[in-house]
């Protein structure tokens, strides 16, 4: 069995840390999350609670449940639970994003004149050499995305205290980005989304190391080494 193809099912089995599990309901196949009554202090709906696993965040399917064999949740504070999601979900948006760019670029390539192809863990090298210029460009796009998201969540430096990172109002993720509306305004379906993109960005991170692992071996494009 192809490589690429083993991570992707170990991924469904593994993609379910850090987040509270809830009993099964009768269908078994529900997504909802318990979420505490809103209240002035509670961040999307959710109002951290000590006692939970991970504070009370969602993002756990059955039958996995309180999945942390590091035991990084154990007794983390407030503070630094807000920062694994943070990082968490920060991970899975830009792993979705690199799984997407691997099947996009090796299959659909019209860009710097159709020249770049091949397994898509080559592409930078082979822009470099037709747009020399072009990881500097990306360096300071990304640096500016990065800046923004910092303003918008994060202490700044010279007022830091301890391990207080991360603004008390903020919620992990939550950049306040939504193009398309799609952020649900009740407490219950937020948690239920939050849960469906922490689960797909979860498999992507095991998926995209998947991909870049098989093309280190073989330096063979994904869709190729599936026989396509």
């Amino acid at each position: 069995m192809k490589f690429s193809a083993v991570i992707l099912a170990l991924a469904f089995g593994a993609a379910t840390a850090f987040a509270p599990f809830r009993a099964p309901n009768a269908a078994g196949k529900s997504l909802k999350v318990e979420i505490a009554a809103g209240t002035p202090d509670s961040l999307n709906g959710w109002v951290p609670d000590e006692s939970a696993f991970a504070w009370g965040l969602p993002g756990a399917l059955e039958p996995m449940g309180n999945f942390d064999p590091a035991g990084f949740a154990d007794g983390c504070s407030l503070q630094e639970m807000k920062r694994y999601r943070e990082a968490e979900v920060t991970h899975g948006r830009v792993a979705m994003l690199s799984v997407i760019g691997f099947l996009v670029a090796e299959s659909f390539h019209p860009l710097f004149g159709g020249e770049i192809i091949g397994p898509a863990i080559d592409h930078l090298t082979e822009v470099r050499k037709v747009q020399p210029e072009f990881f500097e460009l990306l360096a300071i796009a990304i640096g500016i995305v990065e800046t923004s998201r910092a303003q918008n969540g994060w202490v700044p430096p010279a007022q830091v205290q301890g391990k207080q990172f991360l603004n008390e109002d903020y919620y992990p993720g939550d950049i306040g980005f939504d193009p398309a509306g799609l952020k649900p305004t009740d407490a219950a379906e937020f948690a239920e989304m939050q849960t469906k993109e922490l689960q797909h960005g979860r498999l992507a991170m095991l998926a995209s190391m998947g991909f870049i692992a098989q093309e280190l071996t073989n330096h063979v494009g994904i869709f190729e080494n599936l026989g396509y």
